[in-house]
């Protein structure tokens, strides 16, 4: 008798799952609806990190900062159940992230240094099949590889303007912190170096020469992605090379036969 009753528990779990898995996968057009709306939230979410600097003197940046946690943590909930097993979803880089953010909009006064973190998501978008649906809905399947180094960079940009905004400039007046950080992010990213401003002691100048180094690696990939012909993404059977020509037949690598799908149709 109580396996009868445990057996719709069951599988209603089960189906919960199967749904949730769906909807990460991006499978259907409910799920690009849905997940299209999260990412909208996730770039909101991004606005008001970035717009913190103006509102947080405001009585309502409370009110929205635990808004958000919650959010975050039933989000966070969301992928635990979908994902095989806790173990994978705790290896996960992104389910740390998250926990991250929700101590620094738990504990707003304490961790701030880490609330640059959240712009991780939008790097989480642009690896996400919701990505791929969108370009090719759109008739834009041969850029992806443009767009996601476009998001690698401004990813990268915005991380390190967090980074020095919360660790250098937190402390200034409304946005001039902010504004600061974002100005010497970009000027030492494009190695302009006008030396108005400089990050000081020694953490201040390894972050600016991490800050070059990978700032000129990014926008090179970037450049890269613009000017080099499009090419599938398409592992072959035999070999396993993964970029073939848009019309490619035959492997370059091994001869092995192609039948690479239309990214348009």
């Amino acid at each position: 008798m109580s396996k009868i009753e445990t057996n719709p528990a069951r599988g209603n779990r089960k189906s919960l799952r199967t749904e949730l898995r769906r909807l990460e996968r991006v499978e259907g057009r409910g799920p690009f609806i849905i997940q299209s709306v999260l990412a909208i939230i996730d770039i909101a979410i991004l606005a008001f990190f970035v717009l913190g600097p103006y509102l947080r003197t405001s009585p309502s940046y409370l009110v929205i900062d635990y808004a958000i946690a919650l959010w975050i943590a039933a989000e966070t909930t969301a992928r635990a159940i979908a994902s095989p097993s806790l173990r994978q979803w705790i290896l996960r880089p992104m389910t740390w992230i998250d926990f991250i953010i929700l101590g620094t909009l738990l504990l707003p006064d304490v961790l701030f240094n880490f609330a640059f973190l959240r712009v991780m998501r939008l790097w989480a978008i642009g690896r996400s099949p919701l990505l791929r649906e969108a370009l090719r809905m759109a008739g834009y399947a041969h850029l992806r590889d443009v767009v996601r180094a476009v998001i690698n960079f401004l990813v990268f940009l915005f991380l390190i303007t967090g980074f020095v905004y919360t660790s250098f400039f937190y402390h200034r007046d409304g946005g001039e912190g902010f504004v600061d950080a974002l100005y010497f992010t970009v000027a030492t990213v494009t190695t302009t170096g006008f030396g108005d401003i400089t990050l000081p002691g020694t953490v201040g100048k390894l972050t600016s020469v991490v800050t070059m180094i990978v700032g000129i690696s990014l926008f090179v990939r970037l450049a890269q992605a613009v000017v080099r012909p499009y090419k599938m993404t398409y592992s072959c059977h035999r070999c396993g090379l993964q970029r073939h020509d848009a019309d490619a037949v035959h492997c370059k690598a091994c001869g092995e036969i192609l039948n690479i799908p239309d990214e348009g149709a």
